[in-house]
């Protein structure tokens, strides 16, 4: 029977957050461990600062010193996130980590289940419709709907130059 992925806290060493979810993003993805580690957050909100007498919107850290990962629980994601520079340990008793309830996720907003359709796939020509590259055309590689991304292959000055863009960055030609 597969265990289902569940959300954990991560303890980390302060300011130290963005830092532990980038290593653990990039240890995943060099060890192809999506199956057991799914998603690593760092929960933000927008405050409005007041500096000189002006009002600004800044990103500030709604859990200092902790990262929220959702994976599946087994010696080895245990390991590899217990290891990750930065980390001190997983919130709850140090021989078993405790998953938040779903209760708890939902009072955090982290896991949202409202589902996107696109109406392209991967193999497919599409125009970019914003950003930087707006009107270029490429080919889809990749659709991550979790995380809202779609990775396209753009030919430009004679190359194939890959970019990150939105989901609703891109439309089907």
């Amino acid at each position: 029977m597969a265990e289902q992925a569940m959300w954990y806290v991560v303890h980390t060493y302060s300011g130290y957050e963005n830092k532990v979810a980038t290593n653990l993003e990039t240890i995943v993805e060099n060890r192809r461990l999506q199956d057991l580690i799914h998603e690593v957050r760092v929960p933000t909100e927008q405050v409005a600062e007041l500096k000189d007498g002006k009002e600004r919107m800044v990103e500030r850290k709604l859990f200092p010193g902790y990262v929220l990962v959702k994976m599946v629980m087994t010696d080895e994601s245990w390991y590899i996130v217990r290891n990750c520079r930065g980390v001190t340990g997983f919130v709850g008793p140090s021989s078993k980590p405790v998953p938040l309830s779903q209760s708890e996720v939902d009072a955090l907003g982290v896991d949202t289940h409202e589902q996107l359709t696109v109406d392209y796939e991967v193999g497919d020509n599409v125009e970019i419709t914003a950003g930087p590259l707006a009107g270029f055309v490429g080919i889809v590689n990749a659709i991550d709907i979790p995380k809202n991304q779609v990775r396209v292959t753009v030919s430009m000055f004679g190359r194939e130059t890959p970019a990150e863009l939105e989901l609703a960055q891109v439309k089907p030609i």
